[in-house]
């Protein structure tokens, strides 16, 4: 067995440097150590960033941040693994970006007052806004139909969506759950519901998905 920390990323660019203004002088001279698909070695953050929002999906993620939750960070992180159009923090501010992995570079981050204030700001765009709470009424996850122009909206860990999130919301879904706990973490809600959008909705033909095996995305990066 290998012992130590394993090695991330690839080192500095071998043979002449290509040509293209996607490319960043500083990770071809030193490496590449980010935590990025191969497709985006030695990419410049700016166009890492115009590439993605070529391809965004058409869903946004929002979550309350009444109390400095920790799981911010990580349903950041899930919303760049799904490509979501945009994540909206609603309530305080400032939020623990420690579990988004740097992916919050990468990411559209807004920030809004309270619920109504970001229920107009997706309405204005023909978003309509489904928030996630095993409620009376709410619509099964795994049965529901996903619009596909939608935010999932969560709520905080533990008490879930504030009252006036409820009120705000279009409508609500609820996810399966058959253990004794009464919730899942808020971050894994989320995750489940991006991917429920993705099984709805994604083009999965269209080349696009990172599942593991990039040798072909580097070698097209390379060329």
């Amino acid at each position: 067995m290998p012992h130590g920390q394993p090695v991330v990323g690839v080192g500095p660019w071998e043979g002449p440097w290509p040509e293209g203004p996607q490319w960043d002088p500083a990770l071809l001279a030193g490496g590449d150590r980010r935590n990025v698909v191969d497709r985006y070695r030695y990419w410049s953050l700016e166009a890492i960033r115009a590439d993605l929002d070529t391809r965004r999906h058409d869903f946004h993620v929002a979550i309350e941040n009444w109390q400095h939750d920790f799981n911010i960070g990580t349903v950041v992180r899930s919303a760049n693994a799904f490509l979501a159009a945009e994540v909206h923090v609603v309530g305080n501010r400032r939020w623990n970006r420690r579990g988004a992995m740097v992916t919050d570079r990468y990411q559209h981050l807004l920030h809004h007052a309270d619920v109504p204030a970001l229920a107009e700001h997706l309405h204005a765009q023909g978003v309509v806004l489904w928030g996630v709470d095993n409620l009376p009424g709410s619509v099964p996850l795994e049965t529901a139909v996903l619009p596909r122009r939608v935010c999932f909206l969560f709520g905080q860990e533990g008490p879930g969506l504030s009252d006036r999130a409820r009120e705000a919301c279009d409508a609500t879904f609820s996810i399966a759950q058959f253990g004794s706990t009464r919730s899942i973490n808020a971050s894994a809600a989320a995750a489940i519901a991006m991917h429920g959008w993705v099984v709805q909705h994604a083009d999965l033909a269209a080349g696009t998905t990172w599942r593991g095996g990039e040798a072909g995305a580097q070698r097209e990066s390379r060329e």
